[in-house]
């Protein structure tokens, strides 16, 4: 696209008819250097437009025909005349300021110019608003999709948790739900009616029965917990005065169509995990009876409806808090034995922070998982994940856990940077036949290092570069690219390289889950070597031999141990199977409960102090009828 310089002095001579116009103006007109930049093409009008170029000027701005403005606008081509201001083209190239490209006759550009910078210049302000407004819009598009890629990071680790793995938790949290409620607290009934006077203390929760229960999920509410006609069997201590009729003992009560409606929202808290953010809870109780034994049966019988009623009344409201205590203080401790960040071993660690908001439809919860390994020497360290978004479509098992390449990328590339991608060999580790041939194949230099001829032979295998794992549905490989070198090394003198050559090798890769430990055993598929000694091509089989009896298994041993999966401490995957996708795999398993949920998060609670235990204990009420 040509332009032109602008004349921007006056008495300078002329180089354009743009300058001429510029000159033959009451304006005054600047020398400068023009800078393009690249900018976006917008769908302007078509007819052409007159925009003349500017760069910095150089000389001194008449403030009575040029006044300041303090803003730097934004504007189309199409935002005003040459005399309206002054303009800075963008453009996709650098221009210098002896560019002898020219605008045209007129300075007009054609419609197919990319973007404009308006600078200070006098105008009418309503022009300047609506060019802003353009320019600010063209500037969110340009904005857009870096904003749109920066809020959906791709996971490195995905978890899936279908309605029939809900069931399985569901089975334990009734359980869960069952001893928080016997441990529910009542505080003491007293009143009178008339001459009878009452104490109701000492309540405690006999027994409980949840038959009809059901937890699923619900978009937006995430998690519902609904608990229908069950029964509550209590007791408690009483104490009775009718008239100058006293009486003390036991009653036996009964709640009965307990309905429990709970609504638990989770959400990634600031450190990434997983937490209950929010609970809402309705609780009621359809009907409540007491039975009555000793002298005066037959008038608490007749006088019941005022302890029941205060009773069924204290009980509902207790419910709920209790359950609320539970999800949010005991549940959420049981989440936190969840990895986020920790290390694998004393060279690498993984960082299992969530991304963003657990994604929950009527049969799945989703979780995504940043799934990045770092190495501990730089553990601030962030590798960019251009891998592909592992997607899980199934819902058969009870979870399902999906890895893409980014997942064991991140964990190599952070063995590289921690340096310990190396294995040496000497002395009495290297094979003996393989020394024997490397001995022949070099004895010419080793022959003139007498008396050293003797000396160990020391093979040192390192990775050059940062390993890569691809992922097809036929399998798994892993490829390295890596320098062998190999030398001599007398005793109480520097070592002496004999050869040094390049090796390209791609191991095949089973993946397989373990408890909640995935691991991987390497073997290898291809191998070659390169080197400028041609001699050094006998080698190759007994190198790959080396690499199958002796490296391997070293690698193997090393990666063992395996890296957890985050779930929480007391759940196990079983029946895995791992299936291989285009850039990710997937593990589907059920779940097993290892521990209850009561003994982890026993575990894990803070030891109260001696006042706490002291208060948690209901005061024994007064045996007195005058204190009634």
């Amino acid at each position: 696209m040509p332009f032109a310089h602008v004349p921007l002095a006056r008495g300078v001579p002329e180089r354009s008819t743009a300058g001429a116009a510029c000159a033959g103006r009451r304006e005054r007109c600047f020398w400068g250097e023009e800078a393009f930049v690249s900018g976006l093409k917008l769908g302007w009008p078509s007819e052409p437009l007159s925009v003349p170029v500017l760069a910095a000027s150089r000389a001194r701005r008449d403030t009575d025909l040029h006044p300041p403005r303090p803003s730097v606008p934004l504007s189309p081509p199409s935002c005003g005349p040459a005399r309206s201001g002054s303009w800075g083209l963008y453009k996709g190239r650098e221009t210098s300021a002896s560019s002898k490209e020219s605008l045209g006759v007129g300075g007009v550009l054609p419609p197919s110019c990319l973007h404009v910078i308006q600078l200070p210049h006098v105008g009418s302000r309503g022009q300047a608003s609506l060019c802003e407004m353009a320019a600010g819009s063209c500037l969110l598009l340009l904005l857009l999709p870096s904003l749109v890629t920066a809020s959906h990071s791709p996971p490195g680790c995905k978890i899936r948790i279908t309605s029939k793995g809900l069931d399985l938790v569901k089975q334990e949290g009734l359980r869960f739900v069952e001893q928080e409620l016997q441990n529910i607290t009542v505080s003491d009934l007293h009143g009178n009616e008339g001459q009878f006077q009452y104490n109701i203390s000492q309540v405690k929760v006999t027994d409980l029965q949840l038959a009809f229960s059901d937890l699923n999920f619900q978009p937006q509410q995430h998690l519902v917990f609904n608990i229908n006609n069950a029964s509550i069997s209590l007791r408690f201590r009483r104490q009775l005065l009718y008239w100058f009729f006293y009486d003390i003992g036991s009653i036996n009560a009964s709640a009965d169509g307990v309905h429990i409606y709970t609504v638990l929202q989770l959400a990634k808290d600031e450190a990434g995990r997983l937490k209950i953010s929010n609970m809402t809870c309705n609780a009621s109780i359809a009907r409540m009876h007491a039975g009555f034994s000793g002298t005066l049966r037959k008038v608490y019988e007749f006088l019941s409806t005022f302890i029941v009623t205060g009773m069924r009344f204290l009980l509902s409201q207790q419910i709920c808090p209790s359950l609320e205590h539970a999800s949010l203080v005991l549940l959420n401790s049981l989440l936190d034995t969840v990895p986020v960040r920790n290390y694998v071993d004393e060279h690498i660690g993984i960082d299992y922070s969530l991304l963003r908001d657990p994604s929950v439809s009527t049969e799945t919860l989703d979780l995504d998982f940043k799934g990045m390994f770092f190495p501990r020497v730089r553990e601030d360290q962030e590798l960019e994940n251009h891998a592909v978004e592992p997607v899980i479509k199934e819902t058969e098992r009870m979870v399902y856990v999906a890895f893409s390449e980014y997942f064991f990328d991140s964990a190599m590339h952070s063995y590289f940077q921690a340096g310990v991608l190396t294995i040496e060999l000497q002395g009495e580790k290297v094979p003996k036949d393989l020394e024997v041939l490397l001995r022949a194949t070099f004895f010419g230099t080793i022959f003139m290092l007498s008396p050293s001829v003797d000396a160990p032979l020391r093979l040192v295998l390192q990775v050059s570069a940062p390993p890569r794992c691809t992922i097809k549905p036929s399998g798994t490989s892993v490829s390295v690219s890596a320098f062998l070198n190999i030398s001599l090394v007398p005793p109480d003198r520097p070592p002496v390289q004999l050869s040094s050559m390049a090796m390209e090798t791609k191991l095949s890769a089973k993946v397989f889950l373990q408890g909640k430990a995935l691991r991987v055993q390497l073997d290898l598929r291809r191998f070659r070597i390169y080197s400028k000694q041609s001699a050094l091509e006998s080698l190759a089989a007994p190198l790959k031999t080396l690499l199958q009896l002796t490296i391997m298994p070293i690698i193997n041993e090393r990666t063992k141990k395996g890296v957890q999966i985050p779930l929480p401490e007391g759940m196990d995957f079983t029946r895995e199977v791992v299936t291989n996708h285009a850039g990710f795999l997937t593990v589907g398993a059920d779940l097993h409960f290892s521990k209850g949920l009561r003994e982890v998060i026993e575990k894990y609670r803070p030891l109260p102090t001696a006042a706490a235990y002291a208060s948690s204990w209901p005061a024994e009420p007064s045996l007195d009828p005058s204190s009634l």
